[in-house]
């Protein structure tokens, strides 16, 4: 399972709109809070790349690989 830390990242910086963040991420409000709350099926490079420069973070800090317990 790919884990996403959007949630916590933007707690850590205080941000408590989407609108907010695809204002100052250029990425759009519906991807973002498809990945947010975890019903994206699909990532493009550009949102990731976006993302990490406006965190200021590496891809491994956005998503996480968390192995299946089975």
């Amino acid at each position: 399972m790919i884990k996403n830390n959007l949630p916590m990242l933007m707690a850590g910086k205080k941000i408590r709109s989407i609108n907010k963040l695809a204002k100052e991420t250029g990425v759009s409000a519906p991807a973002l809070g498809r990945l947010y709350d975890g019903t994206n099926i699909r990532i493009d490079y550009s949102t990731i790349e976006a993302l990490c420069a406006y965190f200021e973070i590496g891809i491994g800090e956005l998503l996480e690989y968390v192995p299946d317990e089975d």
